[in-house]
C-alpha cells in the first residue's frame, strides 16, 4: 500500500473518535494518542455512580442519563449490537439504558458507557476506558485500560483488550488478544484469533513497505485491520501486521509482519 494514513485503512466519517486519528501520516502513531485523548474527553465526566469500585457489583445496576434504577425494573433479552436488548422501568421502555449485571467489576470511574451498552456478569472493565452505543462487553472480558471501542462492538467471552480501538461494528466474539491494535468498521475476529503486540527481540518493529525499511519506533505494535476484515478462528497476527480493508485471514494462520494491499487473502485451507 503505498498509503499509510487513517483513511487508507477506515472510513472515519462517522466515527465519534476520529479525531486520535487527526493529522497523522502513519496509522499506527494513533496508539500513542490513546491516553491522552481519553484524559481530555473523559475529563469531568465520569459519573460518580452509587456502586463500589474495584469489586465485583453485587446487585445489577441499570444507568438512565444521571440515575441509577431500582424497583420496578425488568431486563428483557436480546441483540444488543441491534437495538433489542430491552429495559422496562414500571412498564416504560428505556432503551437508552445502560445496564451493568451483578458480577462485572469497575477498577475506578474514568469508564464511560453510552446508551444501550451492556456489560456482563464477570467482565472488568478497568480505566481510562470509553466505550459506545449498544455494544456489549461479554462475560469474561477483560478491558485493561487505554481502550476506546465504538457503537455496536463485541467484546467477547475471554478476550483482553488494552490500548487499542474498536471502531464500530467490530467483534471479538471469543478468547481474543487484541494489544496496542486498531479494528476498523465491522471487523470480526474468529474465536482465538491472537494480535501479539510484542517482539522477542528487545527492539521496536521494523516493517518492510515496497521494499524499504520503516522503524515505528514502537517497542509494542499489534496489527491494524482494515475496514471489513475478517480473521479465521486460532490465527495470529505478528507485530507489526497492517492489513488493508477486506482482508481474510484463514484459520490457524501467521500472519507476518508488513503492509497487505486491500482485499488480501493470507493462509491457505487444507483440502
Amino acid at each position: 500500500m503505498s498509503s499509510l494514513t487513517p483513511e487508507a485503512f477506515f472510513d472515519l466519517s462517522r466515527f465519534a473518535h476520529r479525531e486520535v486519528f487527526s493529522g497523522i501520516s502513519r496509522v499506527w502513531e494513533a496508539l500513542e494518542r490513546i491516553r491522552s485523548y481519553l484524559e481530555e474527553v473523559l475529563e469531568g465526566n465520569p459519573r460518580q455512580w452509587p456502586i463500589a469500585y474495584k469489586q465485583p457489583l453485587p446487585e445489577t445496576v441499570v444507568i438512565h442519563g444521571d440515575r441509577c434504577l431500582g424497583e420496578g425494573l425488568q431486563i428483557v433479552g436480546g441483540n444488543v449490537k441491534k437495538g433489542q436488548h430491552r429495559v422496562l422501568f414500571r412498564s416504560e421502555e428505556l432503551p437508552d439504558a445502560v445496564v451493568l449485571h451483578a458480577g462485572c467489576v469497575l477498577w475506578g470511574p474514568d469508564i464511560s458507557f453510552g446508551p444501550g451498552t451492556v456489560v456482563e456478569p464477570g467482565a472488568l472493565v478497568k480505566g481510562p476506558t470509553l466505550v459506545g452505543a449498544c455494544t456489549e462487553i461479554r462475560q469474561g472480558a477483560y478491558l485493561r485500560g487505554g481502550c476506546i471501542v465504538g457503537d455496536r462492538c463485541v467484546v467477547g467471552h475471554a478476550t483482553e483488550m488494552k490500548n487499542s480501538i474498536l471502531l464500530d461494528g467490530a467483534q471479538a466474539g471469543h478468547f481474543a488478544y487484541i494489544g496496542d491494535s486498531v479494528l476498523g468498521n465491522d471487523v470480526n475476529l474468529g474465536a482465538g484469533t491472537k494480535l501479539a503486540n510484542l517482539k522477542m527481540k528487545r527492539a521496536s518493529v521494523r516493517l518492510r513497505i515496497e521494499g524499504e525499511p520503516v522503524d515505528t519506533g514502537m517497542r509494542k505494535l499489534g496489527a491494524i485491520l482494515g475496514d471489513g476484515t475478517e480473521t479465521g478462528c486460532n490465527s495470529v497476527t505478528n507485530p507489526g501486521a497492517l492489513l488493508g480493508k477486506g482482508c481474510l485471514v484463514f484459520p490457524n494462520t501467521a500472519v507476518a509482519p508488513g503492509c497487505y494491499e486491500p482485499r488480501t487473502v493470507i493462509g491457505s485451507l487444507a483440502r
